[in-house]
């Protein structure tokens, strides 16, 4: 038996959860999410927690009995405090400006780079170098930063580009002149 997979998630009382043969549907505060489940996996609500099961004990349904509980707890998270993710940009002249669900941003190059985020995030931009992407769902939420942040990756030798806020980046000796 998968040791996370055994473990029942509790439900907190203000998420609402709705179980069909392949998927399951969880409301609260923040919104909506639901997951398709695999053949060999059934998820069971007993009082205020959720129970999954597995069929048999092949690898495969070993690997989605722990995933699919882990995803579960990261969607009752999601729909009730929600995920958060916070990116900031380092560099001179390096800025993001935010106009709805779509981000300028002057990354130094010869145009500004336009990136559209998805409707199911919200995107604020406190200061000109600071991002914030708030969301129900965690892999959205992480998908969106991966691909802003590879906009301009941060490069070693200065520090320049967009990272996540607390993000350590090792730092690399220029040329140096020996005579």
């Amino acid at each position: 038996m998968s040791r996370i997979g055994k473990i029942p998630v509790k439900l907190p009382k203000e998420v609402k959860a709705s179980i069909n043969k392949d998927t399951v549907l969880l409301e609260g505060s923040k919104g909506k999410i639901a997951i398709n489940l695999p053949s060999s996996i059934k998820v069971e609500q007993k009082d205020d927690q959720l129970v999954v099961l597995r069929d048999g004990d092949t690898k495969q349904n070993r690997a989605d009995h722990g995933t699919i509980r882990a995803r579960l707890e990261n969607m009752i998270l999601g729909v009730s405090k929600g995920h958060k993710k916070d990116l900031e940009i380092q560099g001179l002249g390096l800025r993001v400006q935010a106009q709805g669900n779509k981000l300028t941003f002057n990354l130094g190059f010869s145009h500004p780079v336009e990136f559209e985020v998805p409707k199911d995030l919200k995107v604020t931009t406190p200061t000109q170098t600071a991002i914030m992407l708030e969301g129900v769902d965690n892999i959205l939420v992480g998908q969106i930063a991966a691909k802003i942040r590879d906009l301009k990756p941060v490069e070693p030798y200065k520090g320049k580009g967009i990272r996540y806020v607390g993000e350590f980046v090792r730092r690399k000796q220029g040329k140096s002149v020996t005579k």
